[in-house]
């Protein structure tokens, strides 16, 4: 590795899900400082012991103030946050209850919000500074049945830009990345519910120009990139990583 993160200190939200975990695993070797904040410190990574875990509810002000506490009372500043934490519901309009869609706003929408607010001043104190906000090629176009999901991503992507302006004069850039198909276990979990995992899975591979979907490593490659001092002109935008799978005029209903 190249130590693109040499001396930077970062947070990532859902710190130990698929994507996190890879996100957090790239920094490491990088050799960046990482706190990893989620609800559980089960599932690091062999290799990861330099990794610092914060128990952590997106949802809670109070958690992202404490967090934020610990990061500032062990380093003193913050370089780095990524607002990975996030859920899917796999429901209409119809089928979404409202705590259904309190639900999903609470931790994609309000966490960013939440997680943003309270690591300002730290991230202030760093330098080029980076905000990684995570949406969805969902937040762009529309899979059937994840009504709630798709607005919650939309929202995540006109804070972006929002905090991109409000706060690029202050040396601090905001980007979202915006993955299609991963592969996670919320996306093995979602095949499952389908039914034939195996017939599922070729034919979402076969609508990717790429013939294949995307890894965690993949999505955490360029979330490194934008982290680092590499990108310091990259800002406000929506970096849509889907194997060009939206790139084609008409897209198959699986």
């Amino acid at each position: 590795m190249s130590n693109m993160l040499s001396g930077k200190i970062a947070l990532v939200t859902g710190g130990r899900g698929g994507i996190g975990r890879a996100i957090c695993a790239r920094f490491l070797r990088e050799g960046a400082t990482v706190f990893a904040a989620d609800l559980t410190e089960e599932g690091t990574l062999s290799g990861e012991a330099e990794s610092r875990f914060i128990k952590y509810d997106v949802t809670s002000e109070d958690d992202a103030r404490a967090a934020m506490a610990k990061v500032a009372e062990e380093c003193g500043k913050l370089d780095i946050l990524v607002n990975a934490a996030g859920i899917e519901i796999e429901k209409t309009v119809e089928q979404t209850s409202l705590a259904d869609w309190n639900r999903i706003f609470a931790i994609n929408v309000t966490g960013t919000f939440l997680a943003s607010k309270h690591a300002l001043p730290l991230l202030r104190q760093g330098q080029n500074a980076s905000i990684v906000n995570f949406g969805s090629y969902d937040g762009f176009i529309a899979d059937p049945g994840l009504a709630a999901y798709c607005a919650s991503k939309g929202a995540v992507h006109a804070l972006t830009r929002a905090m991109a302006c409000d706060h690029g004069p202050e040396g601090i850039r905001v980007n979202a990345i915006c993955p299609g198909y991963i592969d996670t276990p919320m996306l093995r979990s979602f095949f499952r519910d389908v039914g034939d995992i195996e017939t599922l899975d070729t034919a979402v591979r076969g609508v990717h120009p790429l013939r294949r979907y995307g890894t965690p490593e993949d999505v955490a490659n360029l979330v490194n990139w934008l982290a680092s001092d590499e990108a310091r002109y990259a800002s406000g935008q929506l970096w849509v990583l889907d194997g060009a799978l939206t790139a084609q005029v008409q897209q198959m209903r699986i």
